[in-house]
């Protein structure tokens, strides 16, 4: 019998985290378990496992000053794993300088980080997308916003919907699978339960946790892992968000680890930076435990069956039904909480969660950190 503990459906990962722009320090030891994962899931050796925790330590902590110095002429930013910098997208030659001086690399893109945000943002306002559509996401990149809908589809409200889309500005069209919310009925393990719904506890926060908004909705009562009353669903959000906030009592109390369901140590959270694009990131939920892969894109829309979804970030890392809820982590920064995607952990896929720092902000709440 375990010690009732919070007991978090996901794994964290302990990293370098005194970080200056430029150059890491000694900071806590890594997870044990850490360095073997990104082996298997990013084919990477033990050597290149750590030099990147390192790497990409820095590259979070260099970007909020790169994006201030580039100013106007930002045009998103991404980590590039085969030179281990921050690359930071301009508009404008004049602001490379500055903001190479930060520690970043820079590139030219076609179209600013503000103006892609706005057609998105158009695209978002426009109203529901046809079923067919599974999302749209900005990619500073190629200097679009890119639309994704399923292989082979068409029809005249496809058509009306890209229409729209591409009188908002810069837009191009993709193909790809349809994500699906990561719920699932009630079986064993180490989740939390709402009804009939088994979902994945996220990050501690002072007063309860959050978690996934589409496992529950405010007033909904929560059972732990042992089935015994945990607390209720104080705030929920889905479609439009998918976050959820868990206020818990009844013997139960917050400690700031994430659980790691015997493939990994249980390690302590440290904060929550935001992870750049092309960062390595690890997912652990009720069903599958951990996973690693990387972030594939941020303020991205998914078009769920039950509705769309914003400001979500995209990762290669699969999950499975239960999953919902559980942490993304990299290094021991909390990212956020996992909401759906397609494919498994057999066969591959790709999984998207809700940043956490957005639900922080929308509830008022304060991560429990170590």
């Amino acid at each position: 019998m375990r010690p009732k503990l919070l007991a978090f459906a996901a794994t964290a990962c302990l990293a370098l985290s005194a970080v200056t722009a430029g150059t890491a320090t000694a900071g806590p030891p890594m997870s044990p378990g850490l360095v073997p994962a990104m082996q298997r899931d990013l084919g990477l050796t033990a050597a290149q496992a750590r030099a990147r925790l390192a790497d990409e330590a820095v590259a979070s902590r260099v970007l909020p000053a790169a994006q201030q110095a580039a100013g106007a002429a930002y045009g998103g930013a991404w980590f590039d794993p085969g030179r281990g910098r921050l690359v930071v997208g301009i508009t404008d030659p004049a602001a490379a300088r500055s903001v190479e001086n930060t520690g970043a690399l820079t590139t030219p893109v076609a179209a600013s980080a503000a103006r892609l945000d706005a057609v998105k943002a158009a695209i978002d306002a426009g109203g529901p997308a046809p079923a067919s559509v599974s999302g749209w996401h900005v990619d500073h990149r190629a200097g679009s916003v890119v639309v994704t809908v399923q292989e082979g589809a068409s029809g005249p409200e496809l058509a009306a919907f890209l229409d729209r889309a591409r009188a908002a500005g810069p837009v191009t069209v993709a193909t790809g699978p349809k994500p699906v919310s990561l719920a699932a009925g009630t079986v064993g393990g180490d989740p939390y339960y709402t009804g009939n719904v088994r979902c994945s506890i996220g990050f501690s926060v002072h007063g309860g946790f959050v978690t996934a908004g589409h496992c529950g909705r405010a007033g909904a009562e929560v059972y732990g892992w042992d089935r015994s009353r945990m607390g209720t669903f104080h705030g929920s959000s889905f479609p439009g968000n998918d976050y959820a906030y868990v206020g818990i009592g009844h013997g139960w109390w917050t400690v700031p680890v994430v659980l790691g369901w015997g493939t990994v140590s249980d390690a302590l959270v440290r904060g929550s930076w935001v992870a750049p694009v092309g960062t390595s990131v690890c997912r652990s939920g009720s069903t599958t435990h951990w996973h690693c892969g990387t972030v594939l894109g941020h303020n991205q829309t998914v078009n769920y069956a039950e509705g769309a979804v914003h400001q979500m970030t995209k990762t290669s890392v699969c999950a499975q039904g239960g999953d919902s809820g559980g942490s993304f982590i990299t290094g021991d920064q909390a990212q956020g909480v996992t909401s759906g995607g397609w494919g498994n952990c057999s066969s591959g896929g790709e999984t998207w969660f809700q940043p956490v720092n957005e639900i922080l902000q929308a509830y008022g709440l304060t991560l429990h950190t170590a």
